[in-house]
């Protein structure tokens, strides 16, 4: 079993990134296999709805990483998406590089049908359940069961790091076991 990681930060070693690991370290204590995916700072289209992608699951541009997540995506057991907060939102081009795989992945193939997901938000103040939300609807859309925590699946770093936040890291420690629960029961 292997659960895909996604870092929707620009910053490869940041937040998301650290707020992933403690999810990362859980799994592969429980025997789960992870793979990370970085989606990097070069830049990313928006979806044309050009449609193409009905016929072949693919986005026509093949020019950054949407392909490449989407046949990730489909390669894994499971799916956690991480994201920094801008502007109480998920990070824009994880979000226009998101449309374009689920559309694709999703509303013409069912790619992702069934798949256990989640979403985690790496805040400085406020905007993680607004973060949360966006990205929990590309799950529920493609019907992707949600994986919970006992809380929101939010870490704050406000003047200090992921590491300090106490409460967050129990959060996302009980997110990366609940996830192993269920793929283990299914």
């Amino acid at each position: 079993m292997k659960v895909l990681l996604i870092n929707g930060s620009p910053h490869a070693k940041g937040s998301t990134f650290s707020a992933l690991s403690v999810v990362e370290k859980v799994l592969n204590n429980k025997g789960i296999q992870t793979e990370q995916f970085h989606i990097g700072t070069k830049m990313i289209r928006g979806c044309i709805d050009c449609k193409k992608c009905s016929s072949t699951y693919r986005c026509v541009f093949d020019d950054d990483p949407c392909n490449a997540l989407i046949d990730a995506m489909v390669k894994a057991d499971g799916v956690i998406i991480g994201s920094p907060v801008y502007f109480a939102g998920p990070n824009g081009a994880l979000c226009a590089l998101l449309d374009r795989v689920f559309y694709a992945a999703s509303t013409h193939g069912r790619l992702l049908a069934g798949k256990p997901a989640a979403a985690v938000a790496s805040c400085y103040r406020a905007g993680a359940t607004a973060t949360l939300d966006r990205l929990n609807k590309y799950f529920t859309f493609s019907e992707m069961p949600v994986i919970s925590s006992h809380y929101w699946n939010m870490v704050f770093e406000p003047d200090s790091s992921v590491a300090e936040d106490r409460q967050g890291h129990s959060i996302l420690v009980k997110l990366g076991e609940n996830m192993a629960s269920y793929l283990k029961r299914n």
